[in-house]
């Protein structure tokens, strides 16, 4: 019986931490989009997010293309930290625009404080 106690609290533990995870990234994506896209941000509505990923597939190059290219609505020439070693994280966020339903894939950071790329 103990053993059942240890496991609910134990499963109970690990989705307390990856909902920190998630709100953390989403937090760092919306701040990022009040500094970086045109208006900041405010004419869109409806944002919703979708699980916080990893990836380990995205390499420099990638990271520098995404980075040259940006994405429609955002500024031009966006200031980004370092490209860090490892894996990183990504997050879809997905908003309506002037009706049009639009998404954006964010690379964070392993700390999940900065956005390192987005296409």
């Amino acid at each position: 019986m103990k053993s059942r106690a240890y496991i609910i609290i134990g499963v109970t533990l690990l989705l307390l931490a990856s909902c920190g995870k998630q709100h953390n990234a989403e937090q760092t994506v919306k701040a990022f989009v009040e500094d970086n896209m045109e208006n900041g941000g405010n004419d869109i509505s409806d944002r919703d997010f979708a699980d916080l990923g990893t990836t380990k597939f995205i390499n420099d190059s990638l990271i520098q293309v995404m980075r040259h290219r940006g994405a429609p609505l955002f500024k031009q020439g966006i200031s980004y930290t370092d490209v860090p070693d490892g894996e990183l994280y990504y997050l879809r966020m997905s908003y309506v625009h002037q009706g049009d339903t639009l998404q954006n894939t964010f690379y964070l950071n392993q700390e999940l404080t900065e956005v390192v790329a987005f296409k």
